[in-house]
């Protein structure tokens, strides 16, 4: 558990250490020293530009209890864990934009544990962005805390923990953005939350946590295996096939040839829409809105009519290939943002991404199907719109293997592309090491959350922003950034989580419009509890 104790040191007000720190970048790095003072998060220039956004006001009250639950997943598959209101996912937030959400977390975790709400994809003032210690202190065990803003940017988002490794159990919910002059025409719509599932079936996140930890380095592996991770001797015999058949049995003892325990790496996993290595964690369960394979969620529709899908990857460490059986999907917008419309068989969807998509629904019934990539298993949920038998849990569409879309082939509505505009400051994101050490960091250095402004990637109000993603490690990372979305190249998709392929470069711009100190980071959950993060701030 030392990594939530870790994250829940009460820096108090964090300002002690932004108001005298940190100066203009010098190279590429972007440190400074601590001669340049940062915008906190309680500064005026916050609430300034909290008061420049469009407000309804309108104010949605919510109370989100996070506490332990035993969640029902299907199949007779009860899973012990932590969720907001005894469910996961947790009851959709819907607003319109301009609206205020006030929402007060009330933390009733077990064994003093703290916690947070981090709005993921919003661009909300910086002192409700719910990541400590950097804009709040977490939220101690029996505590409350009300998260206040307004949400003024359409779209699809969702709301999870950023302490410890958290956000791999049930705490989160999604959160639409309904845009009151809504430009696209259809009948209904559908949310859908994917999830990989490990917690209280074969251990916890912290127990995941602890054994990637420890690395890979010296580990015996038999059969010549390398650090690559392609390789599946000793591995055990965990049923990776999403039934309930042998994935609750218990989890694998392997061990490696010096005893170290293996119940949770995962060795093989290999994806050449990823680059290589898809993944480091055997997940026993994949999940489309919190049900098994064996027993799905099921949608209700009418032949003929045009569904809205808002697919959300809540998953902590894989990338889901997403199809519906016997239909073609128009991707509309991803991560909130619009795009220009394209017709594909499939999607790739890595953690912490968002795509929109319509759908014109046949008769029948149809398997929406999540492979999770380059890990031979699946989530699945139905389609029924007439008379039919489902299909069996393993289907797997031959849409899977049709056209697939990537972020990378898409580009920004007109509407939302930004303007050319001069660079007024690049920064350079390395994105290193590796499963020997289990040392991911971002510019060869891990996150300090003791030190959390020790060396940020400082930018001024009103610049244009450049960052060079280069991707040193054998992995694909999903990178996200808080408060902002940004553009991929010139004229790419508006994103705030993309994918950086291993050995890869990715160059991204955002205008620095939301003053304060936001985090960036590699979206798998053990990648960015392990080190992989940064901070951006600006300069005061």
């Amino acid at each position: 558990m030392n990594s939530i104790d870790r994250r829940s040191v009460l820096l108090a007000g964090l300002g002690a250490a932004g108001a005298g720190a940190l100066a203009a970048c010098g190279g590429p790095s972007g440190d400074a020293d601590r001669t340049t003072a940062l915008v906190k998060p309680s500064d005026p220039a916050v609430a300034a530009a909290e008061k420049k956004r469009t407000s309804t006001g309108k104010v949605h009250k919510r109370t989100l209890t996070a506490a332990p639950a035993m969640l029902d997943l299907g199949g007779g598959v009860m899973a012990k864990s932590w969720a907001f209101d005894g469910r996961a996912p947790g009851k959709e937030l819907r607003v319109s934009a301009g609206d205020t959400v006030a929402a007060e977390l009330s933390n009733q975790l077990p064994d003093k544990t703290a916690t947070s709400i981090h709005w993921h994809g919003l661009a909300l003032r910086n002192d409700m962005d719910g990541v400590p210690p950097a804009t709040q202190t977490a939220v101690r065990a029996g505590s409350t805390f009300t998260y206040r803003f307004i949400a003024d940017t359409p779209g699809t988002y969702f709301f999870h923990p950023h302490v410890g490794v958290q956000l791999d159990r049930g705490l989160y919910a999604p959160l639409i953005v309904e845009d009151p002059k809504e430009p696209l025409s259809y009948d209904d719509e559908w949310v859908v939350v994917l999830d990989d599932w490990v917690d209280g079936v074969t251990g916890t996140p912290d127990e995941v946590f602890a054994e990637l930890r420890q690395g890979m380095g010296g580990m015996d592996m038999g059969g010549g295996h390398d650090t690559g991770g392609h390789d599946m001797s000793g591995m055990g015999g965990m049923d990776m096939s999403g039934e309930k058949g042998g994935a609750s049995a218990a989890p694998s003892s392997a061990d490696s040839g010096d005893g170290m325990s293996m119940r949770f790496m995962l060795m093989g996993a290999d994806s050449e829409l990823l680059g290589g290595d898809a993944g480091d964690v055997k997940y026993p369960y994949h999940l489309i809105n919190g049900r098994v394979p064996a027993d799905p969620d099921v949608y209700t529709g009418k032949p003929g009519r045009r569904v809205r899908l808002r697919i959300v990857n809540a998953g902590g460490d894989t990338a889901y290939r997403v199809a519906l059986g016997g239909h073609r999907m128009t991707i509309t917008h991803t991560d909130g943002f619009p795009v220009e419309h394209q017709r594909t068989d499939a999607l790739l969807i890595g953690m912490g991404e968002r795509y929109d998509v319509l759908v014109t629904l046949a008769d029948g019934v149809f398997p929406l199907v999540a492979l999770a990539e380059g890990k031979n298993a699946t989530a699945l949920a139905l389609v029924r719109t007439g008379s039919g038998r489902a299909p069996k849990a393993t289907v797997r569409p031959k849409e899977l293997d049709g056209a697939i879309v990537t972020a990378s082939k898409l580009r920004a509505a007109d509407d939302v592309r930004l303007s050319p505009k001069r660079t007024d400051r690049v920064h350079r994101v390395e994105l290193t090491g590796g499963m020997t050490k289990y040392n991911w960091a971002i510019n060869g250095e891990a996150f300090d959350m003791s030190d959390p402004t020790a060396a940020p990637l400082m930018v001024e109000e009103g610049q244009r922003v450049r960052l060079d993603f280069v991707n040193r490690t054998d992995m694909w990372h999903p990178m996200h950034l808080h408060g902002h979305t940004y553009q991929l190249g010139g004229s790419g998709p508006r994103k705030d989580t993309a994918i950086v392929l291993p050995k890869k470069k990715l160059s991204v711009v955002f205008d620095a419009d939301n003053p304060g100190q936001w985090m960036l980071h590699c979206h798998n959950a053990y990648h960015g509890e392990a080190g992989m993060m940064a901070l951006v701030a600006y300069r005061a």
